[in-house]
Protein backbone atom coordinates (compact mmCIF):
# COMPACT_ATOMS: atom_id res chain seq x y z
CA UNK A 1 0.00 0.00 0.00
CA UNK A 2 2.96 2.70 0.82
CA UNK A 3 4.63 1.55 -2.77
CA UNK A 4 1.33 2.19 -4.54
CA UNK A 5 1.34 5.34 -2.74
CA UNK A 6 4.69 6.65 -3.66
CA UNK A 7 4.23 5.36 -6.94
CA UNK A 8 1.43 7.78 -7.82
CA UNK A 9 3.26 10.57 -6.13
CA UNK A 10 6.08 9.96 -8.16
CA UNK A 11 3.73 10.19 -11.37
CA UNK A 12 2.12 13.40 -10.36
CA UNK A 13 5.22 14.99 -10.11
CA UNK A 14 6.70 14.24 -13.12
CA UNK A 15 3.81 15.34 -14.52
CA UNK A 16 3.87 18.91 -12.95
CA UNK A 17 7.73 19.12 -13.78
CA UNK A 18 7.12 18.07 -16.86
CA UNK A 19 4.32 20.28 -17.63
CA UNK A 20 6.61 23.27 -16.49
CA UNK A 21 9.37 22.53 -18.70
CA UNK A 22 6.96 22.51 -21.96
CA UNK A 23 5.51 25.78 -20.76
CA UNK A 24 8.94 27.23 -20.59
CA UNK A 25 9.94 26.07 -23.94
CA UNK A 26 6.73 27.39 -25.20
CA UNK A 27 7.60 30.92 -23.30
CA UNK A 28 11.04 30.97 -24.63
CA UNK A 29 9.51 29.74 -28.27
CA UNK A 30 12.70 27.75 -28.31
CA UNK A 31 10.17 24.27 -28.96
CA UNK A 32 10.78 22.07 -31.36
CA UNK A 33 9.19 23.36 -35.16
CA UNK A 34 9.94 27.07 -33.70
CA UNK A 35 7.97 27.36 -30.53
CA UNK A 36 5.07 25.36 -29.94
CA UNK A 37 4.39 25.28 -26.18
CA UNK A 38 0.65 27.18 -24.91
CA UNK A 39 2.06 30.44 -24.56
CA UNK A 40 4.25 30.52 -28.01
CA UNK A 41 1.44 32.45 -30.04
CA UNK A 42 1.37 35.32 -27.32
CA UNK A 43 4.64 36.26 -27.81
CA UNK A 44 5.84 35.93 -31.58
CA UNK A 45 1.83 36.84 -32.72
CA UNK A 46 0.76 39.89 -30.95
CA UNK A 47 0.80 42.80 -33.03
CA UNK A 48 3.50 45.60 -32.52
CA UNK A 49 2.02 49.10 -31.34
CA UNK A 50 1.75 52.07 -33.28
CA UNK A 51 3.46 54.58 -32.75
CA UNK A 52 1.46 57.77 -30.93
CA UNK A 53 0.76 60.59 -33.94
CA UNK A 54 2.21 63.23 -33.23
CA UNK A 55 0.95 65.73 -36.28
CA UNK A 56 1.88 68.81 -37.17
CA UNK A 57 3.89 71.60 -34.42
CA UNK A 58 2.52 74.89 -34.22
CA UNK A 59 5.80 76.25 -36.13
CA UNK A 60 4.11 74.10 -39.16
CA UNK A 61 0.80 74.90 -38.95
CA UNK A 62 2.20 78.41 -38.69
CA UNK A 63 4.13 77.92 -42.15
CA UNK A 64 1.29 75.97 -43.63
CA UNK A 65 -1.27 78.85 -42.99
CA UNK A 66 1.24 81.35 -44.36
CA UNK A 67 1.72 79.48 -47.25
CA UNK A 68 -1.55 79.20 -48.14
CA UNK A 69 -1.94 83.70 -47.81
CA UNK A 70 0.73 83.74 -50.20
CA UNK A 71 -0.79 82.24 -52.61
CA UNK A 72 -3.93 83.84 -52.23
CA UNK A 73 -2.17 86.82 -52.06
CA UNK A 74 -0.27 86.19 -55.54
CA UNK A 75 -3.19 85.05 -56.97
CA UNK A 76 -5.25 88.20 -55.91
CA UNK A 77 -2.69 90.76 -57.18
CA UNK A 78 -2.47 89.01 -60.38
CA UNK A 79 -5.49 89.28 -61.12
CA UNK A 80 -5.51 92.65 -60.25
CA UNK A 81 -2.57 93.66 -62.03
CA UNK A 82 -4.53 92.63 -65.54
CA UNK A 83 -4.85 96.17 -67.51
CA UNK A 84 -3.31 98.26 -64.55
CA UNK A 85 0.10 100.02 -64.22
CA UNK A 86 2.69 97.88 -63.80
CA UNK A 87 3.41 97.61 -60.22
CA UNK A 88 5.12 95.83 -57.34
CA UNK A 89 4.98 95.69 -53.82
CA UNK A 90 6.90 94.33 -50.78
CA UNK A 91 6.08 93.81 -47.16
CA UNK A 92 8.39 92.91 -44.27
CA UNK A 93 7.02 91.64 -41.30
CA UNK A 94 9.51 92.09 -38.13
CA UNK A 95 7.28 90.11 -35.61
CA UNK A 96 7.84 86.94 -38.07
CA UNK A 97 11.06 88.31 -39.98
CA UNK A 98 9.59 87.10 -43.18
CA UNK A 99 9.27 89.25 -46.39
CA UNK A 100 6.72 88.68 -48.74
CA UNK A 101 7.08 90.39 -52.50
CA UNK A 102 4.88 90.47 -55.43
CA UNK A 103 7.15 91.33 -58.64
CA UNK A 104 10.08 92.24 -55.79
CA UNK A 105 12.88 92.04 -58.36
CA UNK A 106 11.57 94.57 -60.85
CA UNK A 107 13.45 98.27 -61.28
CA UNK A 108 11.25 101.08 -60.81
CA UNK A 109 12.65 104.87 -61.12
CA UNK A 110 12.72 106.00 -57.72
CA UNK A 111 11.29 109.67 -58.08
CA UNK A 112 10.65 111.17 -54.38
CA UNK A 113 11.49 107.56 -52.61
CA UNK A 114 14.64 108.44 -53.17
CA UNK A 115 14.89 111.26 -50.46
CA UNK A 116 14.52 108.53 -47.19
CA UNK A 117 18.00 107.41 -49.21
CA UNK A 118 19.21 110.79 -48.61
CA UNK A 119 18.06 111.31 -45.23
CA UNK A 120 19.36 107.86 -44.20
CA UNK A 121 23.00 109.49 -45.54
CA UNK A 122 23.09 112.17 -44.23
CA UNK A 123 22.35 111.02 -40.61
CA UNK A 124 25.25 108.30 -41.35
CA UNK A 125 27.71 111.07 -42.49
CA UNK A 126 26.62 113.10 -39.19
CA UNK A 127 27.38 109.91 -37.09
CA UNK A 128 30.49 109.43 -38.78
CA UNK A 129 32.38 112.52 -38.15
CA UNK A 130 30.55 112.55 -34.74
CA UNK A 131 28.28 115.01 -34.60
CA UNK A 132 24.64 116.28 -34.53
CA UNK A 133 22.98 117.88 -37.40
CA UNK A 134 23.18 121.29 -37.97
CA UNK A 135 20.47 124.05 -37.93
CA UNK A 136 20.67 123.96 -41.80
CA UNK A 137 21.07 120.58 -42.30
CA UNK A 138 17.32 120.06 -40.16
CA UNK A 139 16.06 122.73 -41.91
CA UNK A 140 16.75 121.17 -45.39
CA UNK A 141 15.93 117.96 -43.97
CA UNK A 142 12.48 118.63 -42.71
CA UNK A 143 11.61 120.35 -45.89
CA UNK A 144 12.62 117.46 -48.17
CA UNK A 145 10.57 115.04 -46.44
CA UNK A 146 7.67 116.52 -44.99
CA UNK A 147 7.12 118.75 -47.82
CA UNK A 148 9.26 116.78 -50.51
CA UNK A 149 11.02 120.02 -51.30
CA UNK A 150 13.17 119.21 -54.48
CA UNK A 151 15.86 122.32 -53.97
CA UNK A 152 16.68 120.86 -50.34
CA UNK A 153 17.19 117.48 -51.52
CA UNK A 154 19.40 118.91 -54.50
CA UNK A 155 21.44 120.91 -51.63
CA UNK A 156 21.88 117.58 -49.21
CA UNK A 157 22.45 115.51 -52.29
CA UNK A 158 25.31 117.25 -53.01
CA UNK A 159 26.58 117.08 -49.05
CA UNK A 160 26.71 114.02 -48.59
CA UNK A 161 29.05 113.37 -52.44
CA UNK A 162 26.11 112.82 -54.71
CA UNK A 163 26.43 109.86 -56.78
CA UNK A 164 29.03 108.62 -54.70
CA UNK A 165 28.34 109.22 -51.51
CA UNK A 166 24.58 107.86 -51.59
CA UNK A 167 26.33 104.57 -53.63
CA UNK A 168 28.66 104.07 -50.83
CA UNK A 169 25.90 104.87 -47.97
CA UNK A 170 23.45 102.15 -49.42
CA UNK A 171 26.20 99.83 -49.84
CA UNK A 172 26.29 100.08 -45.90
CA UNK A 173 22.68 99.80 -45.74
CA UNK A 174 22.24 96.65 -47.57
CA UNK A 175 20.95 97.71 -50.52
CA UNK A 176 22.00 95.97 -53.63
CA UNK A 177 19.16 95.87 -56.06
CA UNK A 178 19.25 100.24 -56.08
CA UNK A 179 21.33 102.16 -58.78
CA UNK A 180 22.04 105.81 -57.85
CA UNK A 181 21.26 108.22 -61.00
CA UNK A 182 23.37 111.53 -60.71
CA UNK A 183 19.88 112.98 -61.10
CA UNK A 184 18.79 112.10 -57.91
CA UNK A 185 15.10 111.47 -58.91
CA UNK A 186 15.91 108.63 -61.49
CA UNK A 187 17.58 106.35 -59.19
CA UNK A 188 16.31 102.95 -59.65
CA UNK A 189 15.37 100.47 -56.95
CA UNK A 190 13.08 97.69 -56.13
CA UNK A 191 10.57 96.91 -53.81
CA UNK A 192 12.93 94.77 -51.17
CA UNK A 193 15.29 96.74 -51.03
CA UNK A 194 13.08 99.83 -50.20
CA UNK A 195 11.79 97.68 -47.36
CA UNK A 196 15.49 96.60 -46.13
CA UNK A 197 16.08 100.47 -46.20
CA UNK A 198 12.56 101.00 -44.15
CA UNK A 199 14.06 98.68 -41.55
CA UNK A 200 16.94 100.30 -41.05
CA UNK A 201 15.10 102.96 -39.89
CA UNK A 202 13.93 101.15 -36.70
CA UNK A 203 16.22 98.25 -36.19
CA UNK A 204 17.87 97.98 -33.05
CA UNK A 205 20.94 96.77 -35.16
CA UNK A 206 21.36 98.94 -37.79
CA UNK A 207 23.82 101.38 -38.56
CA UNK A 208 21.92 104.24 -37.73
CA UNK A 209 21.73 105.23 -34.01
CA UNK A 210 18.65 105.44 -31.92
CA UNK A 211 19.07 109.33 -31.89
CA UNK A 212 18.87 109.19 -36.13
CA UNK A 213 16.28 106.53 -36.30
CA UNK A 214 13.85 108.51 -33.87
CA UNK A 215 14.49 111.60 -36.40
CA UNK A 216 14.16 109.62 -39.12
CA UNK A 217 10.70 108.57 -37.67
CA UNK A 218 9.88 112.31 -36.61
CA UNK A 219 9.72 113.66 -40.27
CA UNK A 220 8.14 110.68 -41.97
CA UNK A 221 5.16 110.97 -39.46
CA UNK A 222 4.54 114.18 -39.72
CA UNK A 223 4.34 115.09 -43.73
CA UNK A 224 2.54 117.63 -45.24
CA UNK A 225 -1.30 116.70 -45.22
CA UNK A 226 -1.59 116.82 -48.64
CA UNK A 227 1.15 114.23 -49.37
CA UNK A 228 0.08 111.69 -46.27
CA UNK A 229 -1.31 109.53 -48.41
CA UNK A 230 -0.01 105.91 -49.61
CA UNK A 231 1.15 103.79 -46.88
CA UNK A 232 -1.19 105.80 -44.19
CA UNK A 233 -4.37 104.48 -45.97
CA UNK A 234 -3.04 100.65 -44.93
CA UNK A 235 -2.91 101.48 -41.25
CA UNK A 236 -5.40 100.92 -38.75
CA UNK A 237 -7.34 103.45 -36.60
CA UNK A 238 -4.83 103.79 -32.98
CA UNK A 239 -1.76 102.40 -35.27
CA UNK A 240 1.25 104.92 -36.26
CA UNK A 241 2.25 105.21 -39.79
CA UNK A 242 5.25 106.56 -41.58
CA UNK A 243 5.46 107.26 -45.41
CA UNK A 244 7.23 109.31 -48.33
CA UNK A 245 5.55 109.47 -51.29
CA UNK A 246 7.11 109.67 -54.94
CA UNK A 247 5.18 111.30 -58.21
CA UNK A 248 6.64 112.48 -61.32
CA UNK A 249 5.29 112.73 -64.60
CA UNK A 250 7.82 110.69 -66.88
CA UNK A 251 8.29 112.73 -70.47
CA UNK A 252 10.71 109.20 -71.78
CA UNK A 253 6.92 107.73 -70.92
CA UNK A 254 4.63 109.51 -72.60
CA UNK A 255 4.44 111.85 -69.51
CA UNK A 256 2.62 109.16 -67.92
CA UNK A 257 3.05 108.90 -64.19
CA UNK A 258 5.07 107.36 -61.34
CA UNK A 259 3.58 106.87 -58.34
CA UNK A 260 5.40 105.10 -55.65
CA UNK A 261 5.04 105.01 -51.53
CA UNK A 262 7.02 103.52 -49.11
CA UNK A 263 6.81 103.72 -45.38
CA UNK A 264 5.49 101.47 -41.88
CA UNK A 265 2.92 100.65 -40.63
CA UNK A 266 3.19 99.67 -36.33
CA UNK A 267 0.71 98.66 -33.39
CA UNK A 268 0.69 96.18 -30.55
CA UNK A 269 -0.13 93.57 -33.23
CA UNK A 270 1.88 94.96 -36.62
CA UNK A 271 5.00 95.86 -36.98
CA UNK A 272 5.56 96.06 -40.61
CA UNK A 273 7.64 97.93 -43.57
CA UNK A 274 5.80 98.26 -47.08
CA UNK A 275 6.82 99.49 -50.45
CA UNK A 276 4.71 99.83 -53.87
CA UNK A 277 6.59 101.35 -56.53
CA UNK A 278 4.25 101.63 -59.60
CA UNK A 279 4.99 103.51 -63.20
CA UNK A 280 2.58 104.38 -66.75
CA UNK A 281 -0.53 105.34 -64.18
CA UNK A 282 -2.65 107.80 -66.56
CA UNK A 283 -2.88 110.19 -63.41
CA UNK A 284 -1.83 110.75 -60.32
CA UNK A 285 -5.12 110.25 -58.67
CA UNK A 286 -5.13 107.21 -60.64
CA UNK A 287 -2.06 105.99 -59.19
CA UNK A 288 -2.48 106.71 -55.57
CA UNK A 289 -5.68 104.44 -55.88
CA UNK A 290 -3.41 101.78 -56.83
CA UNK A 291 -1.13 102.00 -54.96
CA UNK A 292 -3.19 102.35 -51.98
CA UNK A 293 -5.23 99.11 -52.90
CA UNK A 294 -2.12 96.99 -53.55
CA UNK A 295 -1.14 97.93 -49.81
CA UNK A 296 -4.45 97.15 -48.61
CA UNK A 297 -4.39 94.16 -50.63
CA UNK A 298 -1.50 92.51 -48.61
CA UNK A 299 -3.39 93.39 -45.22
CA UNK A 300 -6.15 91.49 -46.15
CA UNK A 301 -4.19 88.75 -47.29
CA UNK A 302 -1.33 88.34 -45.19
CA UNK A 303 -3.58 89.47 -41.99
CA UNK A 304 -0.70 91.41 -40.08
Amino acid sequence: MRRTRNLILMVAAAGILGGSVLVAKGMLGDGEGGGTGPLAGSFQDAPKASPTPTGPTPEELAAIERAKRVKALDAALKAYASGKPEFSVAVFDRKTGQTYAFRGEEKYETASVVKVQVLACLLLTAQDDGRKLTTSEKSLADKMIRYSDNASTTSLFGKIGRYTGLTACNKRLGLTQTKVNSSWGLTRTTVKDQVKLLDQLVDDESELSEASRTYAHKLMSTVSPDQDWGVPAVAKTGEDATVKNGWLPRSTESNLWIINTVGQVTGDETDVSIAVLSHTNKTMNGGMALVEKVGKMTRTYLKY
